[in-house]
């Protein structure tokens, strides 16, 4: 079949990788996803697979034994994983993103110590900074972390972990006023939070002292993949597991690791948006109605070329926002775009494909009726609409100010 949203400018390594992974796709992921969903059943083997290909270690440097490849390879991944399946994505994205932050942000101990077997695939990484009351108000974190002599003691419930119980190492931002007056934290709250490096073991109930997972959220969609709170009590962490050996820095380091998120979210985005257009186009052609195959109806074919074009929009978008944060540029504004747009047109080509399919789409033997209802979660993850709004809008103002 031709494909949309193909890709200029790539290099042979990086037509290669996405040959590999587009094979696995359709191959591995594809024939098994919609059954797997429906169980809400871990994909081991698909994540065996993917651990085999190296795309754990995909962004990570070759000298922590890595592939040391670039964002918009990694987002291109993304792409052709979320198109089989959007939870096989969000297991890789987590891992990525407390990667991307130790590279980034952390002390070279922790470097060494985590990197090469996050690379390998042996230590699986989540990251956490929601919580139950929190919303898009991420300075209104309550969970707290007090120091005592070389540790430090943590406190509160985070929610919405990705990998919360198959992850062995966790990202987790709260709340450390060391350093800060009562008045200056509520003054500013983003200055006195801090991001711990929690290792675990995997699974459910209490995985650590002071450290319980208590089980999977059900879902609408996005199954498969676990999704779970995490309840700090007395849990305690070593002073050298503070991310980059530093307090007061945690808000910083997550805005960075949500930033490539949102890229990811756009790229999944993309995925699925190109397996609804596929699905759609094809059933298209498959059914009859009054006589002739629906694609031959013009109000079909008018649906057909506005989700292709809404397809190929959103790749060229999350592309950009890939290639400028590769570049070493500020990609906030690009990265808010593309995650707000590929949730969007998501949304509308997953719909659009759902009316094509008509009365079939509502069947769960029908694929449709799997990405329709995983295609919501794009909207609020890595930020809603109107937090990507705000980003850009704040972004656009900082651009183009007016000198009056």
């Amino acid at each position: 079949m031709a494909r949309l949203a193909k890709t200029a400018g790539l290099t042979d390594v990086q037509q290669e990788i996405l040959s590999t992974v587009r094979d696995f796709v359709d191959k591995e992921i594809i024939p098994v996803a919609t059954g797997l969903e429906h169980r809400d059943e871990y994909p081991q083997q698909i994540v065996d697979g993917l651990k085999e290909l190296g795309l754990f270690g995909l962004m990570i440097p070759e000298e922590y034994g890595g592939l040391g490849e670039s964002l918009l390879t990694y987002a291109l991944c993304v792409e052709e994983i979320a198109r089989g399946w959007m939870s096989v994505s969000g297991i890789i994205n987590t891992h990525f993103i407390v990667a991307y932050m130790l590279k980034q942000h952390g002390t070279q101990e922790q470097k060494d110590h985590f990197l090469p077997r996050m690379a390998a695939g042996d230590i699986r990484g989540a990251f956490s900074m929601s919580e139950p009351g929190l919303g898009s108000d991420v300075s209104a974190i309550t969970s707290k972390a007090v120091k005592d002599g070389d540790e430090y003691v943590l406190n509160g419930q985070k929610m919405w972990l990705t990998n919360g119980g198959t992850s062995s190492l966790v990202a987790v931002l709260v709340r450390s006023d060391e350093g800060h007056s009562p008045e200056e934290a509520a003054a500013k709250p983003h200055k006195s939070m801090t991001t711990f490096l929690v290792e675990k073991e995997p699974g459910f109930g209490e995985v650590r002292p002071g450290l319980t997972i208590p089980g999977k959220i059900d879902k609408m969609g996005y199954k498969g993949v676990d999704t779970t709170e995490l309840i700090m009590d007395g849990l305690r962490v070593p002073a050298d597991r503070v991310l980059g050996g530093v307090t007061g820095r945690g808000f910083y380091q997550m805005m960075d690791g949500v930033e490539v998120g949102r890229v990811n979210v756009a790229a999944r985005g993309c995925g699925v948006a190109q397996r609804a257009f596929e699905l759609g186009v094809r059933y298209a052609q498959q059914r009859h109605t009054f006589g002739k195959p629906i694609a031959q109806h013009q109000a079909i074919q008018f649906k057909l070329a506005e989700m292709a074009t809404k397809v190929e929009a959103a790749h060229a978008m999350m592309v950009n926002a890939a290639r400028k944060k590769d570049s070493g540029e500020r990609n906030d504004l690009e990265a808010g775009m593309a995650k707000y747009l590929a949730s969007e047109y998501c949304k509308e080509v997953v719909e659009d494909a759902f009316r094509i399919h008509g009365g079939y789409g509502f069947s769960k033997e029908y694929e449709i009726e799997r990405l329709y209802r995983e295609a919501p979660m794009l909207l609020i993850g890595e930020g809603t609409a109107e937090i990507q709004k705000m980003i850009i809008g704040r972004r656009l103002l900082e651009e183009y100010r007016f000198q009056g």
